[in-house]
């Protein structure tokens, strides 16, 4: 995506680099992206980058959005009213979001099945790195000309890695594989004692591994200078060929 000479300076604003840095190292402990809802879902998401992601949904509008990671659905709710929006707008009739989670509770899938934006989304339980389940979504992708992914499920470098391996290559030329939670390489290790994961292991050094043999993927840096604030930096993936 190609941004203005205004968003460039503000990336270049050291000031304004170091603040923004200093804002998610302290809201981080402080569970600051479970403030936030889309259209009555909570999203846990920092509202930067949910900005990102209607950018991305706008520019490319897909006829497909993969999502692991399902949590309270709001992520699932936000893309498929992105595609409704694009739909009224004279795009894909019929673009879907398929998500999937190990463990979806029986609240939060009876909540997504009640919501209106619930016709444009389908839902999967199961490991995402399962290969009878990396299998059923290959089957669903069968015939989508625009793949949009999203990996926000768990959060180890094994994982992560292995999402990419099965996913990625789904996705369509000009396309992304966002993944989120790269930030936690850049915040204090003791930030995550209660998690398998931390500094060393995480989706950010599995999106440094993955590159490293997949040149059809760039990072695309721009994103993270225009938000400054981003729980995903170097996590925005483009497909270039």
């Amino acid at each position: 995506m190609n941004y203005s000479s205004t968003a460039i300076e503000i990336s270049n604003n050291v000031e304004l680099y170091n603040a923004a840095d200093a804002f998610l190292k302290t809201s981080v402990p402080l569970k600051y992206s479970y403030n936030f809802s889309w259209l009555g879902r909570p999203i846990i998401q920092y509202p930067q980058d949910m900005i990102a992601i209607q950018e991305l949904i706008w520019s490319i509008q897909p006829d497909l959005i993969i999502e692991t990671g399902i949590a309270h659905g709001g992520s699932l709710i936000f893309s498929a009213s992105m595609l409704e929006l694009i739909a009224i707008c004279g795009g894909s009739q019929d673009a879907e979001v398929l998500g999937l989670d190990i463990d979806i509770r029986a609240h939060n899938r009876e909540a997504i099945e009640g919501h209106p934006m619930f016709k444009r989304i389908s839902m999967i339980q199961g490991s995402s790195i399962a290969p009878e389940i990396i299998g059923q979504v290959k089957a669903k992708a069968t015939g989508k000309q625009k793949i949009l992914i999203f990996l926000d499920s768990n959060h180890t470098h094994d994982h992560v890695l292995a999402e990419l391996e099965a996913y990625a290559p789904l996705v369509s030329v000009g396309s992304y594989c966002v993944v989120f939670d790269t930030a936690i390489e850049d915040l204090p290790d003791d930030m995550f004692s209660d998690r398998p994961w931390g500094v060393g292991n995480n989706p950010k050094t599995a999106v440094w591994e993955y590159l490293k043999s997949h040149p059809e993927f760039e990072i695309d840096k721009s994103i993270e200078h225009k938000l400054l604030i981003t729980v995903a930096p170097d996590g925005y993936l483009k497909r270039i060929r």
